[in-house]
Formats: structure tokens, C-alpha cells, sequence
């Protein structure tokens, strides 16, 4: 979403940071440059010129520390500006009153409204355990109660009966009263929407909010429509009263700016962002995280959160013991493979790394995309149990028959098992005897670094899957202060490692010594 705008003051902030003195001249000149690109990206005018005004003003009078160079002073000020814009603390959806909370769902056609309304309910019954009840209020558009039907079904989260005939006011109340009589700890309301704002429906969602009495109106409205979105949650906010926003297909190509203008223009938090198609894709929104991902600065915590929900606990702890001893086979790649899609692929992990913002574009010139990814699980699942388990048995024959098989040829397997000689190296390496391993050395210097000696876990370092977000949001600020968190700033303690990213011109990651281990077999450039 924020790919532009990340590219545009990644390069503006960059040419500051190199500077040792900055004169009240150069700042002007950047901020120039930053007016430019944010209104490039579609910000509202008179948020970034108050944007801009604050940043100067904090910027010119700023007093330098010594062991901080002016640049990074001001990517410091630009940094907590963008934060405040984005509304500075993360706001969740309230569900502090009696049961049933009503939470009702306002919004224009088309912005994802009854999708949105089914992933809240599935986020609501499986992280915090509650008795969710959906009901579609939408009697216009054909079929939108049987939508709604349906995902509940999908999701197994219960929905109102239908009868046809009821008036959206006379379901509302029905809903509250079967949440109600059903136990529910939370009614979720999908309420109609209109191609266009117009009286009539401001005047049922009036009366629909009189008959219902929500806690919540979350407003969900489209992030790539720009500045009509926010028009669009200024009007609703004057005629119905929203208590936050709901952005969805955040994970398109648009360019943000409707993200960073709502929360500044309505005063509104932005609550949560739909992110992909699927159920899980929904996140909450967190400003200081999103700032990060703007200013390439990764964002390792939420990073650790996907992790934490889409990596199998005991796979993973088999994997460890089998790294320990030096073991990594094809099934572990293929294992290893499909954990990358399930976080995102390599795209989405690279953008929440620190100083990684810049690699997306070579990786992807290097045509290491995620269909790649299910070439080569293909390539293995054509394989036999022993041909994972030994792929010295892969001979000419059996690479011709694994080819026709998955649909690829014989360079294609040949790369593949490349790729796995290589990170099996690594993981022998890794699991090595001699100091405790180099994992062990790494993971220790590593925690060092960030002051968080004495860590339990493989090396020192805690187990980051039963960490509470809040404890992982100090570790980022630990890292932040140890270097790892500035842009091109680098991950003390892993220097040294092997490998790289081949076919990417010799690109390191920042700080790793000698870059990415264990992707090789890419095309190499001319």
C-alpha cells in the first residue's frame, strides 16, 4: 500500500542522514521534497501542510544530541510526526459494556462491508473467545443476507434466521433481542449501503442506531478510493456518529493517503485494516507500526505475531532438534516453503524487516516471487519419501519423471536441490559442535547487543511466540536504541554469515555480513 510514498521519503530522509551538519536550508529543501510526496500520495492538503509546519518547527529548534548526526534527528521528528498523524496509540474495538455489545457496520457499497463484518466476528470468536451473532440489515442488494448466511456458515459463527419482508430497523432490534435470549456476548449489525451518500440512507442508519443503541459504528470504507474516503467518513461522522474506521484492501497498490488523512481529518482511530482475501487477513492498526513500514524501518513485531499465528508449534520444535543436529531435508525445506506463504510470502516478510524496504524490487527483478515458491513445493511433493529424505538418490531418470510429474524441467529441480545443499551447509554450521554453535553465538551477540543478556531459549534469545505484544513492543524500542530498528541501520551481533542473495548483483543484507543464506539458484545478472 505504502510502497511509493515508503520509496519516495526512504530516498529524501537518506540524503539527510549522510550529512554531518544540516542548515535551516536543507531541512526546507527535504521538506519540500516530503510535502511533495505526500500529497503525491494522496494525503489531504491541509494535513500535510500542519504535518510539514510541525516538523520544521521541531526540527530548526531541535537540540542536537551529541552521539546523533542532524539527519537522523530529523527522520527522528518525521518519524513521531507520522505516528501522531496516524492517531499514536492503537485503538481496538470496545467491547467494555453489557452484553450483548452492539457494534454496527456503516459504509458505502462496494467498500467490503458484509466480508469485513464476517472477519470481525471470526477475529472476535477465536482470539478472545467470544459468542459472536452477525446480522445482514441489508433487504436492497439481492442476496446480501444470504452472503452473510453463507460466511457465517464458512466461519462457524452463528447468524440471524432470515424472513423476508422485515424492515432493516425491525431486524436490528430482532438481532439484539436473539443475541440477547442466545447468550451472546457480542451482535455484530451489517447495515445497507448506497453507491453514493444521499438522505434516505442516513436517515435508516439514524433510525437503525435509535432502535439498537450500538457501543460501536465502525465506518468501513475503501483505502484505494483517497480522498473520497474521507469525505465520506466526515459525513457519516456529522449525521450518524462513528466511533472508529475500518480500512479495507490495504494491501493493494494505492497509495495511502486516505490512511493517513482520516485519523487527522475525523479525529477518529483507525481500528483495524483488512490486509488479503482470506478470514485471518484482518489486523489491528497500529500507528507507530505503520510508521516504521513507511520510513523503512521494518516492523519485527508485527512480524513476530504472524510468525506466532501461522507457525506450528511442534513443527517447529522438530525442526530446532533436527537444526541441533545438523539434519535438514526436503520435507523441511518444503515445510519451511510453506510457512514463507502462510507469512506473506517473501514480499510481505522483507517489507516489516528492518532496512529490507529497498530488496523488494530487486528479489522481485530476480524473479524470486511466491509462485517460485509453489514450483518448488510442487517439485518435491513429485518426489518419493526416500528421494526427500536422500537427494543423492536424484539421478538423471528419476529427475526426468519428478519433472513431467510437477510440470517443470530438469534446471528447475536442479536449482531447487542446489538451494537445499546449500542450507543443509548452513544448517550443520549452525548445529555444529564448538562454542555452543553458530547459531547459539549468533542468537547470543544478537541479544547482547539489544542489552537482553541472560535470555532464555535456543542462544539466549526468548521464545517469541508466547511473548505478550506489549513486551514485544519494548524489545523493538530496545532495538530501536541498539541501531537495529534505523533505516540501513543494520542487526548487530549476526556478522559474518555465509552466503548472500545470489543473482541479486551481490546485495547484503544490512548488517548480515554476507546476506541471506540458503536462496541461491536465482538468475544470475548479466
Amino acid at each position: 500500500m505504502f510502497e511509493n510514498l515508503q520509496d519516495r521519503l526512504g530516498s529524501i530522509l537518506n540524503g539527510l542522514t549522510g550529512r554531518g551538519s544540516l542548515s535551516e536550508a536543507d531541512v526546507s529543501a527535504a521538506l519540500r521534497e516530503v510535502r511533495r510526496a505526500l500529497l503525491e500520495a494522496d494525503v489531504a492538503l491541509d494535513v500535510v501542510r500542519s504535518f510539514t509546519d510541525r516538523v520544521r518547527e521541531k526540527a530548526v529548534g531541535a537540540e542536537i544530541l551529541k552521539s546523533i548526526k542532524p539527519g537522523q534527528m530529523v527522520v527522528k521528528i518525521v518519524h513521531d510526526e507520522l505516528i501522531e498523524m496516524l492517531g499514536g496509540e492503537g485503538v481496538g474495538i470496545d467491547l467494555h459494556a453489557a452484553a450483548p455489545v452492539v457494534v454496527m457496520m456503516v459504509g458505502l457499497q462496494g467498500s467490503g462491508k458484509t466480508t469485513t463484518t464476517a472477519k470481525i466476528a471470526h477475529r472476535l470468536s477465536t482470539r478472545d473467545k467470544k459468542k459472536v451473532l452477525m446480522a445482514s440489515l441489508d433487504t436492497r442488494r439481492p442476496a446480501a443476507q444470504e452472503q452473510l448466511r453463507q460466511l457465517g456458515a464458512q466461519a462457524s459463527i452463528d447468524t440471524l434466521p432470515i424472513i423476508a419482508g422485515q424492515s432493516p430497523t425491525d431486524i436490528a432490534a430482532r438481532a439484539v433481542q436473539a443475541a440477547r435470549l442466545g447468550g451472546h456476548d457480542v451482535v455484530i449489525l451489517d447495515t445497507a449501503g448506497r453507491t453514493h451518500i444521499d438522505e434516505p440512507l442516513m436517515v435508516e442508519m439514524a433510525d437503525i442506531k435509535k432502535r439498537s443503541n450500538p457501543h460501536e459504528i465502525l465506518l468501513v470504507a475503501d483505502s484505494l478510493t483517497g480522498q473520497d474516503a474521507v469525505n465520506l467518513a466526515r459525513n457519516f461522522d456529522e449525521r450518524v456518529g462513528i466511533t472508529g474506521l475500518v480500512l479495507t484492501r490495504m494491501d493493494g497498490d494505492g497509495r495511502g493517503g486516505a490512511a493517513l488523512s482520516m485519523r487527522a481529518v475525523t479525529g477518529k482511530p483507525i481500528k483495524l485494516i483488512g490486509v488479503g482475501e482470506k478470514m485471518s487477513e484482518l489486523e489491528e492498526f497500529h500507528p507507530r507500526r505503520i510508521a516504521d513500514r513507511i520510513l523503512g524501518m521494518g516492523d519485527i513485531v508485527s512480524l513476530v505475531e504472524r510468525a506466532a499465528e501461522n507457525i506450528d508449534a511442534e513443527k517447529a520444535a522438530a525442526m530446532a532438534a533436527k537444526m541441533a543436529k545438523g539434519k535438514f531435508d526436503l520435507d523441511d525445506l518444503a515445510d519451511q516453503l510453506r510457512q514463507m506463504q502462510k507469512m506473506g510470502g517473501m514480499g510481505g516478510i522483507m517489507g516489516m524487516m528492518p532496512g529490507m524496504a529497498g530488496m523488494k524490487d530487486k528479489i522481485a527483478a530476480a524473479g524470486l516471487d511466491d509462485k517460485l515458491f509453489g514450483r518448488q513445493i510442487a517439485i518435491i511433493q513429485s518426489m518419493t519419501k526416500a528421494e526427500r529424505a536422500n537427494p543423492d538418490l536424484l539421478k538423471h531418470s528419476r529427475k526426468k519423471r519428478i519433472a513431467a510429474g510437477s510440470g517443470t524441467d530438469a534446471a528447475a529441480i536442479n536449482k531447487l536441490l542446489k538451494m537445499h545443499r546449500q542450507m543443509a551447509d548452513m544448517m550443520k554450521m549452525m548445529g555444529g559442535k564448538g562454542k555452543g554453535g553458530l547459531m547459539k553465538q549468533m542468537m547470543g551477540g544478537l541479544a547482547g547487543k539489544m542489552g537482553l543478556g541472560g535470555l532464555g531459549g535456543m542462544g539466549g534469545m526468548p521464545d517469541l511466540s508466547n511473548i505478550d505484544p506489549r513486551q514485544l513492543e519494548a524489545l523493538q524500542k530496545q532495538a530501536e536504541a541498539a541501531g537495529l530498528g534505523k533505516p540501513g541501520g543494520g542487526m548487530p551481533g549476526l556478522g559474518g554469515l555465509p552466503g548472500g542473495l545470489p543473482g541479486l548483483g551481490g546485495a547484503k543484507l544490512p548488517g548480515l555480513g554476507g546476506g541471506f543464506p540458503g536462496l541461491p539458484g536465482l538468475p544470475k545478472k548479466k
